[in-house]
């Protein structure tokens, strides 16, 4: 998870200060603070931070610029940015549930605590992803729902939950310069796995086009090979003088 925290921190590193500006005057306006947190929560919470240690907080509150909950009774700070994996448009919905978070900023001189959900959101789905690829393999024929079209081929939603591209070169033997010429969104289509690398997943509908073709010449050649088989045999027979 240190790694997508840390790309989440950078990516967000300005909104997250100019939400946490926002929540800190909230904060002096609105909140009577007693005597601050002591040093040995703020050392927990730091160790939490470095373990990326998840935890479940219940949101207290929504703010402007994100959500309000409670680590210990540590004030923490989750910035809309860091709610979901996916744009939540009102933040006052989720006041009263529970959410799995980790701490991605402890500042115990500002006393500053912000957690994150969507980090622990993108790991889970990392894991559930790497779950399901080893579950499939080069070759295995499956089926799906055509996503997105793009000059350079078609994304393809597998049934599995999934999802592969089929290049463009990959949708015909007949040479495609535009997907949607051929696919359209939300059609339904069946397609062979020809590779698999870094996580992504290489689609061929072409490669099933060779396979019936491999297979219907295999097909003919056999039923070629016992047809001159049996007509030599009976020519050979019928030039038999008994």
């Amino acid at each position: 998870m240190s790694e997508e925290v840390k790309e989440t921190m950078e990516d967000y590193a300005s909104e997250l200060e100019a939400s946490y500006k926002e929540f800190d005057q909230r904060r002096n306006s609105r909140y009577e603070e007693q005597d601050g947190p002591d040093a040995e929560k703020w050392a927990e919470l730091a160790q939490m931070m470095e373990d990326k240690t998840v935890t479940t907080v219940k949101v207290k509150e929504a703010v402007k610029g994100g959500l309000v909950a409670y680590i210990n009774d540590v004030q923490g700070f989750i910035p809309a940015s860091q709610v979901s994996t996916h744009y939540v448009e009102k933040l006052e919905d989720c006041v009263g549930q529970h959410l799995d978070v980790v701490p991605i900023t402890v500042d115990p001189e500002k006393k500053r605590l912000v957690l994150s959900a969507r980090a622990v959101m993108r790991e889970k789905e990392a894991a559930e992803r790497a779950e399901k690829m080893a579950g499939i393999q080069v070759g295995e024929i499956v089926e799906g729902t055509v996503d997105s079209l793009k000059d350079y081929g078609a994304f393809v939603n597998l049934d599995n939950g999934l999802s592969g591209l089929i290049h463009v070169s990959q949708i015909s033997k007949q040479r495609v310069k535009n997907p949607a010429a051929v696919l359209k969104e939300g059609e339904k289509v069946k397609a062979k796995i020809i590779a698999l690398k870094d996580g992504k997943i290489s689609l061929s509908i072409k490669a099933l086009d060779e396979d019936v073709e491999v297979a219907e010449e295999t097909n003919t050649y056999d039923y070629k090979e016992s047809g001159e088989a049996t007509t030599g045999l009976g020519a050979l027979l019928k030039g038999l003088k008994l």
